[in-house]
């Protein structure tokens, strides 16, 4: 076994963070049962080509992608769908979003590949890039507020 006998450099660490949560994001795909694991697949392909500059990792347990650390768009699998959240997707705008929760997030469900329409699903990714939702700010000035 070789042993590293210099420190990373601030790109080998980066390059290294990237690879290591590409890893644990393919490991939570492949965790998921077949036709739930082809959906995980299809929409991580869409969503890292849409936020190449986004980082990504798991976080509470789903794939989530961040733009200057605030949470943007995620997945998760549940019993039957695997649900796309969008942390500003009410802002969006479109019909195919649902509201969940009591702020800004907004979800489409998937129970089937065959369901997802990469077009639209970019359509959400650029809106997605463009509208981000200060989460830090946000929830700094709802503790204020109280």
């Amino acid at each position: 076994m070789k042993t590293r006998t210099r420190p990373l450099t601030m790109r080998e660490s980066s390059e290294s963070k990237s690879v290591e949560s590409d890893d644990l994001i393919a490991a939570y795909s492949r965790a998921q049962p077949l036709a739930f694991r082809s959906i995980c697949d299809v929409l991580r392909e869409l969503i890292t080509t849409a936020l190449p500059k986004a980082t990504s990792k798991v976080w509470h347990g789903s794939p989530v992608w961040f733009i200057d650390e605030n949470p943007v768009v995620g997945y998760d699998a549940t019993a039957k769908t695997v649900n796309l959240l969008f942390w500003n997707g009410r802002a969006f705008d479109e019909p195919g979003l649902r509201p969940v929760g009591k702020y800004q997030a907004a979800q489409a469900l998937f129970a089937d590949a065959a369901e997802i329409d990469p077009k639209v699903i970019r359509r959400w990714l650029k809106k997605a890039k463009s509208d981000v939702f200060d989460s830090r700010a946000f929830f700094k000035k709802l503790r204020e507020s109280k």
